[in-house]
């Protein structure tokens, strides 16, 4: 079946987001993806198999309110470059933040619970976003909004699990036994999964591609000179 998307307001902004039936199980994997590599694949396949969902949106964010945007790439280019990496087909693409003028994920999720209401929507995170989860923008809204899936990463687990929020939310956290259960759950509730790691980081792959410019040799200026003329 085709996966169309259809228009909504939120306020008064038409926003165009990926269909949505009632009673589907959904995960919202926000990021600015920067640019998306194999860790972020890990975690969408971890989130699909263990929470049994229906759907997993890559919600490409316009930018993280937290980081710098400098080295930002475009973001029809990094949609294009999640595309390339991506075949299952139960994985949809989709930049809807942006129509909705903020960059904050409390935002985002009200807008989805207020819109499809009837949806069971689990947001998902990696363990170095719940490490920092507790500098969000009303990061307890966050929490209570829906039901969240935390997906280790290499360096994060201790991290993450010691974390100022993690701390306070461990009391709502499920037995990652009993993960395919978090989309019936009334947050807060979340789990945190353990699954295969990848090395690979998005801050580290924009340095090792500045760092290949960098060391690109430059042409002789005599030479441009010459073959200018």
């Amino acid at each position: 079946m085709a996966h169309k998307s259809q228009p909504h307001s939120f306020g008064s902004i038409g926003v165009r987001t990926p269909l949505v039936v009632p009673g589907q199980r959904i995960g919202v994997m926000g990021g600015s993806f920067n640019p998306p590599h194999e860790g972020h694949l890990i975690v969408a396949r971890t989130a699909l198999k263990r929470l049994q969902l229906d759907w997993l949106w890559w919600l490409v964010t316009p930018g993280n309110p937290l980081k710098t945007h400098d080295d930002l790439a475009p973001l029809n280019a990094r949609m294009s470059a999640i595309r390339a990496m991506t075949s299952d087909p139960r994985m949809v693409l989709t930049s809807f933040e942006d129509q909705l003028a903020t960059p904050y994920t409390a935002a985002t999720l009200a807008f989805l619970k207020l819109r499809y209401a009837s949806a069971r929507f689990v947001w998902i995170m990696g363990a170095d976003n719940l490490a920092t989860f507790h500098r969000w923008q009303r990061w307890r809204d966050v929490a209570t909004a829906m039901p969240f899936a935390v997906v280790d990463r290499p360096g994060w687990r201790l991290r993450a699990l010691a974390s100022p929020a993690a701390r306070i939310l461990e009391k709502y956290r499920i037995d990652e036994a009993h993960a395919s259960e978090l989309p019936l759950c009334q947050p807060p509730a979340w789990t945190f999964l353990t699954t295969r790691l990848s090395p690979l980081s998005s801050t580290e792959l924009r340095s090792r591609r500045l760092a290949i410019v960098a060391e690109k040799p430059r042409p002789d200026i005599e030479t441009v000179k010459i073959a200018a003329i």
